[in-house]
């Protein structure tokens, strides 16, 4: 989570790491009476003498067998763990080897691709039963040593079943378009422009948000009014203004002008890419084309807002642009008018730190999430009446709760799960996704009403307002975020459908999103 004054990358990325949980398992060790001879003709009696003990010697010759189960079902797991990590490493080879031809189309790789897919299965199939296996039985090594070799492996789901949809299925709905790599820190949030010219907008730890060009991927304009970590940016509806939300206590309103440079031909996605520089090799601070200090820069606000008492870690525009309203680790959000920064509303309720906030791109309401499991709906079409609605419905962090176009908003949480909520009926849920991860900042597709899911786990998956999955982002060495994702926003402008999305790994991505495609496979 953002912090106050920034902070590392490692630091920020330890404490949002998702808490995973280990069920206890009791260890079951049968208790035999063996006369099994020891190594070298050594008896069990001839290796009990002479050992100072108060315990019974029949009790210690007990334990001496027990000990020795364990320790050979852990040479065994041992072993096996090997054998499987060389059969990763192999597959692994042929993958490197293969996939871009496979991924090519080429006919006349259709047996190699059956045969490796074959493999796969049967591998992923072998990974899984061996992992439960040693945690249900309790085998010592089993769970630390197992779970290290395959969970950095994979990311939530099989890591490698999830690698072979991403090749055959997930590529061809879901395209690289743009990555976007020039901030210094983790980005927390991202934004596209609601007026022309698009442009994308990202907000980091380094203390700086950062305005990109979608088409070309280059950096156009820098925003260093900020004295703390960068944890939001939203653009106004209809003017060049952005609005951002720092560590720093302060919410900022800043004017920008930007030219977009001219486009580039689009790049061969077919092409081979062994040439090009794998991500994950880049320095600290290595970044690609112009830098942000090569770039116009913005150091004064139009307008500071600075009523909260701790970080404002979100901030929105009230429909028409006249209003915004921010959220804090304080426990309030907080309604300000624009033109004069003057304070109008301090909404308090929650019981713990605010995590996020939104308003409705029609209508005049906010809603606001918090730690205390709970986000609210704020209601101000009525300036005399200003009702309040609580949902209950999760049992951790709500990370973000976000309006659709319609009577629907649609809440994320630490607990893995996103709940669809009706405006009319908010007893229950009206759709629940259940996932392996914890979820960050969602978005909802105006158009085609798509959420997109960033978690935890470095994954960023797609489902309709059913529950329905609908695809995952593609993800490798080459391909997608390296450290957890943080926020995904959509653009549907020109008849094409683009996701964004940032992480801690310091960039942004942009996803070109095949809809048609993707409903169909629904």
């Amino acid at each position: 989570m953002p912090v106050e004054g920034g902070s590392s990358s490692g630091s920020a990325s330890a404490a949002r790491h998702p808490k995973q949980k280990r069920k206890a398992h009791s260890l079951s060790i049968r208790r035999t009476n063996s006369t099994e001879e020891r190594p070298g003709g050594i008896q069990r009696g001839d290796m009990l003498d002479g050992q100072d003990s108060k315990l019974p010697l029949t009790l210690r010759s007990n334990l001496l067998d027990l000990f020795g189960q364990i320790e050979r079902e852990f040479e065994n797991l041992y072993i096996e763990n090997l054998e499987l990590r060389r059969e990763i490493e192999s597959l692994n080879e042929r993958l490197t080897g293969d996939g871009q031809a496979v991924e090519g189309g080429d006919p006349t790789k259709g047996a190699l691709k059956t045969k490796a897919s074959h493999s796969t299965s049967q591998l992923s199939q072998k990974l899984k039963t061996t992992y439960k296996a040693s945690t249900s039985k309790g085998k010592l090594g089993g769970p630390r040593n197992f779970s290290v070799a395959t969970w950095e492996l994979w990311g939530g789901d099989s890591w490698i079943v999830s690698s072979f949809k991403a090749t055959t299925g997930s590529r061809a709905l879901c395209q690289l378009l743009k990555e976007y790599v020039g901030h210094r820190d983790g980005i927390w949030d991202l934004s596209v422009t609601r007026t022309q010219p698009v442009v994308l907008g990202t907000a980091s730890a380094d203390h700086s948000a950062l305005l990109w060009s979608i088409e070309t991927g280059k950096c156009l304009l820098r925003y260093a009014g900020h004295a703390g970590s960068v944890n939001s940016i939203k653009f106004h509806p209809t003017e060049q203004m952005a609005l951002t939300a720092s560590g720093d206590q302060t919410a900022h309103i800043w004017r920008y002008m930007v030219q977009l440079p001219a486009p580039q031909p689009p790049p061969d996605v077919s092409a081979p890419c062994d040439e090009d520089q794998d991500s994950s090799d880049r320095e600290e601070g290595e970044v690609d084309g112009e830098g942000p200090c090569e770039v116009p820069t913005v150091r004064v606000a139009t307008a500071t807002l600075k009523s909260h008492q701790g970080v404002v870690i979100a901030a929105d525009w009230l429909v028409g642009g006249r209003q915004v309203v921010t959220a804090s680790w304080d426990r309030a959000a907080n309604l300000y008018e624009v033109e004069t920064s003057e304070l109008v509303h301090t909404l308090t309720g929650h019981d713990q730190e605010l995590t996020h906030c939104c308003t409705h791109p029609t209508q005049r309401l906010v809603v606001t999430s918090s730690r205390d499991t709970t986000f609210r709906l704020w209601d101000f079409r009525d300036p005399s009446i200003h009702s309040v609605n609580v949902f209950q419905g999760h049992t951790d962090t709500v990370t973000s709760a976000v309006f659709t176009v319609g009577d629907n908003v649609v809440s994320g949480s630490d607990d893995r799960t996103v709940k669809v909520w009706d405006l009319k009926n908010m007893r229950s849920p009206i759709a629940t996704i259940r996932t392996d991860s914890a979820v960050n900042r969602i978005s909802v597709s105006a158009n085609q009403k798509i959420i997109a899911l960033p978690h935890d786990n470095r994954q960023v998956r797609l489902f309709d307002m059913s529950g329905v999955r609908l695809a995952r982002l593609p993800r490798s060495n080459r391909m997608g975020h390296r450290r957890m994702v943080c926020c995904t926003a959509w653009n549907e402008e020109n008849q094409s459908c683009n996701l964004f999305t940032c992480g801690f790994d310091r960039q942004a991505i942009g996803w070109n999103i095949n809809i048609p495609a993707l409903l169909q496979e629904k």
